[in-house]
């Protein structure tokens, strides 16, 4: 039986294996994607879940629909688990945005805190809204599944590693990952290759 909190990253998508940021878009599950929202709900079976929560982004939607068919939990949609608003660099790719903006590029990279995103968000202003989220999650029925996004997983693990992540430590598409710090260091998260979180 697992107890506390466990995240899991939405399935791949084409801007994932792309490498574009797709921010708040509508992005749908690839074909690799629905094959790795499948496997995550096996492995979620295995857990005993009494609360599965969801970002409403398409993307972690569709995943978090295979895992409740396969728990029997519906999914609680939390806006504030979206994805970083990736602004002005939403729908570009990696490799232009470094190109263009090479320094602000590795503070991205490097999950610098007062990193922002050109007419989007701070990584500072996401930590906020995620530590929110996942104080009502903690404090409502446990274990619980979030399913979200690598960026916000990155978030969530800075707050409670007590140490700032950075995108290059991301997970992969699918992976199960516990929040607690010392169970995650031991917890196969499984999941596909490690693709750009977005």
């Amino acid at each position: 039986m697992a107890s506390g909190v466990y995240l899991a990253r939405h399935g791949q998508t084409a801007y994932n294996l792309e490498g574009r940021f797709q921010g708040h878009l509508p992005v749908p599950l690839d074909d690799t994607g629905r094959e790795q929202a499948a496997e995550l709900a096996e492995r979620a079976a295995a857990y005993d879940f009494a609360a599965l929560w969801c970002s409403p982004l398409l993307r972690a939607r569709e995943t978090a629909d295979v895992v409740a068919r396969r728990i029997g939990l519906q999914p609680r949609e939390d806006v504030r688990l979206v994805e970083t608003d990736a602004g002005n660099w939403t729908d570009r790719s990696f490799a232009e945005v470094h190109a263009e903006a090479p320094e602000l590029f590795a503070a991205f990279l490097a999950g610098d805190p007062s990193f922002a995103f050109p007419g989007g968000e701070s990584l500072a202003q996401q930590d906020e809204r995620v530590a929110a989220a996942l104080t009502d999650v903690e404090a409502g029925e446990l274990p619980a599944l979030v399913v979200c996004h690598g960026m916000v997983i990155r978030a969530a693990l800075s707050r409670s590693a007590g140490r700032s992540i950075t995108r290059a430590e991301r997970v992969a598409n699918g992976a199960l990952v516990p929040l607690d710090p010392v169970e995650a260091q031991r917890t196969d998260t499984g999941g596909g290759a490690v693709t750009p979180a977005s």
